[in-house]
């Protein structure tokens, strides 16, 4: 499989991963003590270096915090879901706890879709130029 096809299918998973992290967001927006969530982003340093950025020294990793036992006797506990962690921005707390704002949500939902719509657009052209230099049709 082409490269570009590969980053696009990664990059529509990790969309997807985004809007099930933000539905989860809005069904739990009246639950008392609830913390919106947001889907880590994904690693691009293989990418960069791939395409020569950084002459092979791409760093873009976000940095991983592994749970000590010190740090589990004292109540710390890894965030539920795989590749998420507790969105950091929010624009209010409500009194019993919960930091989930709809508005902010579907403004989420909304780049998630627009985003989606993109990546749809870029696989569509890809299998269009492959088709044409295979001489399949295209046009």
């Amino acid at each position: 499989m082409p490269t570009i096809i590969a980053d696009i299918a990664r990059e529509m998973k990790h969309l997807a991963a985004r809007q099930r992290v933000v539905a989860q967001n809005i069904a739990n927006s009246e639950t008392p003590g609830f913390k919106a969530r947001e889907v880590v982003a994904p690693d691009f340093s293989a990418l960069l270096a791939r395409q020569g950025g950084g002459g092979g020294r791409a760093a873009v990793a976000r940095p991983q915090v592994a749970i000590t036992g010190a740090m589990a006797a004292l109540g710390a506990r890894r965030p539920r879901g795989a590749g998420t962690m507790l969105d950091h921005d929010v624009l209010e707390t409500k009194p019993d706890g919960n930091n989930v704002t709809l508005e902010d949500q579907l403004l989420k939902m909304g780049q998630i879709q627009a985003d989606f719509a993109a990546m749809t657009n870029l696989y569509r052209k890809q299998q269009a130029l492959l088709k044409t230099a295979i001489g399949r049709g295209g046009g």
